[in-house]
Formats: structure tokens, C-alpha cells, sequence
């Protein structure tokens, strides 16, 4: 497969299994009738930012697909990484399980850190386009906790 094609397979896959997600969860969405904790973005914001991280998710996974850096280990962090976050969605919307998908979103910030060593020990660009993404795990576990916190 040429460099294009590698890159748009590893962009659309995440990218896909986020949209397939968001499909699954739209009809559970309960964000805008929650408390909403103290920083809470509006609703619109995550959409946007998400697709903003599955392509650069895909992009990181491009560059080394490109340069023929992956490995079974780089094949594994990625793809585990890709379930926890599909996961946590349905964990937390679907189920309403608040509290669980507060410990899965720590489950998937190690996992991005896991990923992001690995991707930078192959690629320095690979690992630190990874970094916005841990931010915004960071971020949204705050507000997992707090919304798990003000709507007990």
C-alpha cells in the first residue's frame, strides 16, 4: 500500500470506530440535563475536539505504518487503546456508570501514556502528536469525576 493509503486507513479507522460510538451513545446522550462541573465545555465542543484526536490518533499511527516502525507492541497499545476509548462512552452514557467509567478513563490515560512512549521511542512526531490526546483524557476524568460527584 502506497503512503496515502496507509494514512487515510489509519485515519479513517479511528475516526470510524469514534463516529460508530457516538451513533451507539447519541440516543443515551444525557450531558446538557447533568450538573455540570466548574470548566464544563458545551455539549458542541467534543464532537470537534474528538475528531481533531481520532485523526491525529490515525496520523501518529500513519507514520509509522509509513516508515514500517510498527510492531506487534505498537499494533497492540493502539488498537487496546482505541477499545478503552470506545468503551468509556458506552460505560458512561449507555450504562450510567459513572463511577466505573471514572476508573476505565484512568485505565485509558494509562493506556495513551503507554502509546505515546512506545510511538515516541519509534518516532518522536508519532509520540508527541499523542500528547493533546493525553491532555484531554486528563481533562475529561476531571470531568467523569465531577459529574459522577455533583449527580450522585
Amino acid at each position: 500500500m502506497n503512503k496515502i493509503g496507509i494514512y487515510i486507513k489509519s485515519i479513517l479507522i479511528p475516526v470510524i470506530v469514534g463516529g460508530v460510538v457516538g451513533l451507539i451513545v447519541s440516543q443515551f446522550m444525557d450531558y446538557n440535563s447533568l450538573q455540570k462541573p466548574f470548566l464544563a465545555p458545551p455539549s458542541i465542543v467534543f464532537p470537534i475536539v474528538w475528531t481533531i484526536l481520532y485523526i491525529t490518533m490515525g496520523i501518529s499511527y500513519g507514520i509509522l505504518k509509513s516508515k514500517n516502525l510498527t510492531d506487534k507492541e505498537i499494533y497492540w497499545v493502539y488498537y487496546w487503546q482505541l477499545a478503552i476509548n470506545a468503551l468509556w462512552s458506552i460505560f458512561f452514557f449507555v450504562f450510567k456508570w459513572r463511577f466505573f467509567a471514572f476508573i476505565w478513563i484512568i485505565l485509558l490515560a494509562i493506556a495513551v501514556i503507554m502509546m505515546i512512549v512506545k510511538f515516541y521511542s519509534k518516532d518522536k512526531i508519532a509520540g508527541l502528536l499523542q500528547v493533546p490526546y493525553l491532555l484531554w483524557v486528563v481533562f475529561a476524568s476531571y470531568l467523569n469525576l465531577a459529574f459522577y460527584i455533583l449527580n450522585r
